[in-house]
């Protein structure tokens, strides 16, 4: 694997552009790699490879794709080291990070779609007509930098399961993990054409995936701004556009909860990946009455974040580029001109920190609902605290979003936490601290985006449906 090719085809091929860019370690600020930026060239190699594969690849049994996705998982396992460690470098996730959420949340995408495959009635009978699902053909996968194997993994796995073929463009400013994903999908066996990697940007790869005329689908994930372009472009070919997009999640903290272990939950969760997650409960909402033991609370945790893998539960790596750096650092400014009031953190880098796209843990108070702050997703570690007088005002405040991609409730008990969460305009919620379900889907209302991932749901968006009439006697 030379970081400058693409794969394509089955093989490892130069570029036919000459146009680079360099890959940069956020901790550092230092270049780690180069790779090549494809061209509508190098991307209409891929579709064709791609199409011409479809033809027999998307015949095989349920048990040939068994097999192949297989042999993916015990590649992955025995790659796992050399995932993590790109994973921290390209991105700047903490090495425990890597290791302890970032690896395993791609394997167990892998793992879920073969038990999904193993088990799916792709034939179902509805009277004399039968129901057919199979593959939607060629795929366009364009995945972001902040989670990369995950997004790589819950796209790729229910695509191949599907018996798609798939042409990814990795996010140009991570690509190094999705790169050794496709040295270990090679590996593993699959089929010439199958699989394509090409790198690139995207006004010209992301733009092209999305109006190419031989690709059936687009699976997007990224932020919203990004997701319409995306969607204008796929519109002249009425092709499927899945996307999953941006966020800005409340977390309702209920009169009768055990509310320190509540909060201090919050926090940490808001924190976790440096902020950079999608789904991170970036709006704590809470009893007026407790405002203060919350802002005490929130200010303890971001006090025991560090910066490096010393103290494994509370370590923060730095933001994954330099771009999202200076937007978060204005974002932050913003705030504080606005009137926001600040109880930790700020602009700047943290104390003692002099290199590196590191963000202080910045948590923010009387914060208006209304406020950009409390409207935009920042995609940084930072945290606004809102209070409420009511049940009723906290739900609505939650619901009073652009986006609609997950939530939080936590209660005094699950009965009352189950009540207020059916009243929540969101995909996903979280009940009492619950993790997250790689089996149930994954996805958003309003502009949080319009499909799903994870699971069956997952496997479902890479199917069309046939109806043959008169199929039984």
């Amino acid at each position: 694997m030379n970081p400058l090719d693409f794969y394509i085809d089955g093989a490892w091929v130069r570029p036919l552009g000459g146009e680079t860019l360099e890959v940069i370690d956020p901790s550092t600020e230092r270049a780690i790699a180069a790779i090549s930026l494809g061209t509508r060239a190098d991307l209409d190699l891929g579709v064709a490879a791609a199409r011409h594969a479809f033809t027999l690849y998307s015949q095989w049994s349920r048990e040939q794709r068994l097999d192949l996705l297989a042999a993916i998982i015990e590649g992955y396992r025995q790659h796992s080291e050399a995932l993590a460690e790109l994973v921290h470098r390209e991105m700047g996730a903490p090495l425990s990070l890597a290791h302890s959420a970032h690896v395993p949340a791609g394997l167990g995408h892998l793992q879920r779609a073969f038990e999904v495959l193993r088990d799916y009635e792709f034939d179902r009978a509805h009277g004399s007509t039968l129901i057919s699902r199979e593959a939607i053909g060629v795929c366009g996968l364009i995945t972001p930098w902040n989670w990369p194997l995950n997004q790589l993994t819950c796209k790729i796995a229910p695509a191949l399961a599907a018996g798609c073929t798939l042409v990814l463009k990795p996010s140009e400013k991570a690509p190094l993990s999705a790169m050794l994903l496709a040295d270990i999908l090679h590996q593993a066996g699959v089929p010439k054409g199958v699989f394509n990697l090409i790198n690139g940007d995207g006004p010209t790869l992301g733009d092209g995936i999305a109006r190419h005329p031989d690709i059936d689908m687009v699976s997007f994930t990224g932020s919203t701004g990004a997701g319409i372009a995306v969607a204008k472009a796929a519109a002249d070919t009425v092709k499927r556009v899945s996307q999953e997009l941006g966020g800005k999640s409340a977390n309702l903290i209920l009169a009768d909860a055990d509310f320190d272990a509540a909060v201090r939950h919050g926090v940490s969760s808001c924190l976790r990946n440096s902020g950079q997650s999608c789904n991170a409960p970036t709006r704590l909402l809470v009893p007026r009455a407790q405002l203060a033991r919350a802002i005490d609370i929130a200010r303890s945790v971001a006090a025991h974040i560090c910066f490096d893998d010393s103290q494994v539960s509370s370590a923060m790596g730095p933001l994954a580029n330099g771009a999202q750096f200076e937007r978060v650092q204005a974002l932050i400014g913003a705030a504080i001109e606005q009137g926001a009031r600040l109880v930790c953190g700020g602009v700047g880098r943290p104390e003692g920190v002099t290199q590196g796209y590191f963000v202080k843990p910045t948590v923010f108070a009387d914060v208006h609902p209304h406020m950009p702050i409390a409207r935009e997703e920042v995609f940084g570690p930072v945290l606004v605290i809102i209070a409420y007088d009511t049940e009723e005002e906290a739900i609505a405040i939650a619901n009073d979003s652009p986006y609609g991609l997950s939530g939080y409730v936590t209660a005094g008990t699950l009965e009352r936490a189950r009540a207020v969460a059916r009243r929540l305009r969101t995909g996903m919620v979280h009940l009492n601290g619950s993790k997250a379900d790689n089996g149930a889907p994954f996805g958003g209302y309003k502009q949080s985006g319009n499909g799903r991932e994870w699971g069956v749901h997952g496997l479902e968006d890479y199917l069309e449906v046939k109806s043959m009439f008169g199929y039984q006697p």
